[in-house]
């Protein structure tokens, strides 16, 4: 039986690496996998893990452009801003009174707020959050991508809303690039040119969002712990999102290495895929019953109020490109 363990956990492995594979496709066989059989390689999954979703997050930034991003930041900054704010205040909120664990509380306000899976990824390792908590939340948000980019193009035209204000709508209120993308495509050229630019700008909140996170937990430990426990429990700092804005720089200002820049924002891509895969794997029946529905409720409710908040401020005219 363990060795029929470790042929699954290979073969699911290797089907990450393949064009059929996607994010969520990807943690929904490790999720199987792992509470059917679970983890043969759970040491050695835990210490790959943590260094291939941080070199992914990296490569992503070579799929990222910044004179786009800045173009539409100009108009949609402080859309951005105020919605990120809102959407982490209630998200906590939400997390406190539903007693969701801080850390999947954190991770979910954080996806819901900015970009997802990639907030997500990016903020856990400097939360130092679990493989369960991880889960949870990824989970969580890319349940709610799926459902977001198939309900919202006909949400928006039962709403009567123009191109533009749906494109801005979908950037603001669902949660990965790619099913922001999806549903601008669905409702038109000028919501989808609208959706990705604003997205893009709104991504680009991970970077201080990243930062501000691991100013605030290495405080709170210091102020919290004593002299032996913080030098103990280090909070490591985000290197990672220092070479993730290199690559964004890269991609901006050196149009000859495109080709090459390409390459590697499709390898961060398949990188995630494969972490998704992994952490998905190290999840057991025992922990998500520890887990329980809370955070799930959490990421539904806030989903909800960051959505209908964001469409009525929208066709008010009090959010407009």
């Amino acid at each position: 039986m363990r060795t029929i363990t470790k042929i699954l956990f290979l073969a699911g492995l290797l089907f990450t690496l393949t064009p059929w594979a996607s994010p969520p496709l990807a943690l929904a066989v490790g999720l199987v996998l792992g509470l059917m059989f679970g983890n043969p390689f759970r040491s050695q999954s835990r210490w790959f893990t943590k260094y291939l979703l941080q070199a992914s997050v990296v490569g992503l930034g070579f799929g990222m452009n910044l004179q786009q991003i800045l173009k539409a930041g100009r108009s949609g900054f402080i859309y951005t801003a105020v919605g990120i704010s809102f959407a982490m205040l209630v998200g906590l909120t939400l997390a406190h009174v539903l007693k969701v664990p801080p850390t999947a509380g954190f991770l979910i306000a954080a996806g819901t707020a900015i970009c997802g899976g990639s907030a997500i990824a990016a903020v856990g390792p400097v939360v130092e959050a679990d493989e369960e908590e991880m889960s949870v939340a990824l989970g969580t948000v890319f349940i709610l991508n799926s459902i977001a980019l198939l309900i919202f193009p006909g949400i928006g035209a039962s709403l009567h809303l123009t191109q533009s204000q749906f494109g801005l709508w979908a950037a603001l209120a669902i949660h990965d690039t790619s099913s922001v993308v999806g549903a601008g495509a669905k409702y038109g050229a000028i919501a989808l040119g609208v959706a990705t630019t604003v997205k893009l700008a709104r991504a680009l909140w991970i970077v201080p969002m990243t930062l501000g996170t691991a100013a605030v937990k290495r405080r709170l430990d210091n102020h919290n712990g004593s002299r032996a426990a913080s030098t103990s429990t280090r909070v490591p700092w985000p290197w990672f999102i220092l070479f993730f804005v290199l690559a964004a720089v890269a991609n901006t200002l050196m149009p000859a290495g495109a080709p090459a820049f390409h390459g590697l924002a499709r390898l961060g891509i398949i990188g995630l895929t494969a972490t998704l895969y992994l952490i998905g794997t190290g999840v057991s029946r025992a922990t998500l019953r520890q887990v329980g529905a809370r955070p799930l409720i959490q990421g539904v409710l806030l989903w909800l109020i960051v959505a209908v908040a964001s469409a009525a401020a929208i066709r008010a005219g009090w959010i407009a490109l």
